[in-house]
């Protein structure tokens, strides 16, 4: 789980499928809006795909908005009066103007606080603090391939073969009992903490995660 690309990985699917004219579908619904240091992921490749889809984020998580973008060719390709050319888009809640507004709030906020920027010093920070305390685990790799990218972090546990179906349901239980809300993907553990984090809630994070492995025998 939590696989992150490289970005020469990126940029070769851009080229093939510019290649042999297949559209490039980035979904950034989870990793677009700074998340990952960068305002788009895909920009850390240096492309730009055909569609882009983007949601979470881009309403700060007040209210719930999903979109699509896509190159000016292709909008003017289904863009028509006439059913037979025409997109015929229009869902009863499509466009809500209250969640529309959140998000061009968001966009300001993410530009006048300088969010990016703040987000790269934490990325940083927190790889060095997480690093130091999963140390005795990494160093007896029983944790292996910590991970990071922007506002994201992961690392793989090491665990028996016949313990393995049932360590996510084991390690969210000790987690929530810690105090933090932890959902691995299998044995791969991730953080995906909000911007706003605050130096004492990163500490606690750290210590609560600590507590979970203990928790959980690794």
């Amino acid at each position: 789980g939590m696989v992150m690309h490289h970005p020469s990985y990126v940029t070769r699917v851009r080229e093939l499928c510019t290649q042999h004219q297949v559209h490039l579908i980035c979904d950034e619904i989870a990793v677009g809006c700074g998340r990952t240091g960068t305002f788009f992921a895909s920009e850390q490749a240096g492309i730009w795909p055909d569609f882009m889809c983007l949601s979470k984020g881009i309403s700060g998580g007040y209210l719930p908005l999903s979109l699509v973008m896509t190159r000016e060719a292709i909008y003017q390709a289904f863009y028509s009066p006439e059913v037979q050319r025409g997109f015929l888009h229009s869902h009863s809640y499509t466009g809500n103007p209250l969640a529309c507004r959140a998000a061009l709030a968001t966009l300001d906020v993410l530009a006048s606080d300088q969010v990016l920027q703040r987000n790269q010093r934490w990325s940083h920070a927190l790889t060095v603090r997480l690093t130091q305390a999963l140390a005795p685990w990494a160093e007896t790799d029983r944790i292996r391939h910590l991970r990071n990218c922007g506002m994201i972090w992961a690392f793989d546990v090491q665990v028996a073969e016949a313990e393995r179906p049932g360590f996510a349901r084991r390690f969210y239980a000790a987690a929530l009992q810690a105090g933090v809300l932890l959902r691995p993907i299998g044995t791969t553990v991730y953080f995906m903490p909000p911007y706003i984090l605050k130096e004492y809630e990163t500490t606690w994070l750290l210590e609560r995660t600590v507590a979970a492995l203990k928790a959980c025998s690794v």
